[in-house]
């Protein structure tokens, strides 16, 4: 079966090595907590907000042992008035077996507004 699981984060400037570490970090929980293996991502999807522009944060994937392969790509989120400000937001397809109310979405720093009903206590706690 193919899941969704739903990751977002902010960061506080437009740097490349910020972005990628923020883009790393979110990717490692949303792997850990939901037991990811790499042969099973159909696609990982990345947006970011019109103000983060220093680099593609899809290369912090390819820090990650075995996601070589993966397809991932980045894409700009719409820009919706008062819409959160520096924010990456993952999509990652998934084959499991786990059930949809299963999945461990991942929300940190400022992102945790998005969702806050999804966000697990020790998520806000992210710098």
């Amino acid at each position: 079966m193919v899941r969704g699981i739903r990751g977002a984060t902010t960061v506080k400037e437009d740097v490349e090595e910020i972005v990628l570490d923020a883009t790393e970090e979110l990717l490692a929980l949303m792997i850990e907590k939901n037991e990811i293996q790499p042969e099973d991502v159909a696609q990982v999807l990345i947006t970011v907000t019109e103000d983060l522009i220093a680099t593609f944060p899809a290369k912090a994937l390819r820090r990650f042992e075995g996601f070589d392969y993966v397809p991932v790509m980045c894409a700009r989120e719409i820009a919706v008035p008062g819409s959160l400000e520096n924010c990456i937001r993952i999509m990652m397809t998934v084959n499991t077996d786990v059930a949809q109310d299963q999945i461990t979405h991942i929300y940190l720093n400022d992102a945790v507004k998005l969702r806050p009903d999804l966000v697990l206590t020790d998520q806000s706690e992210s710098v």
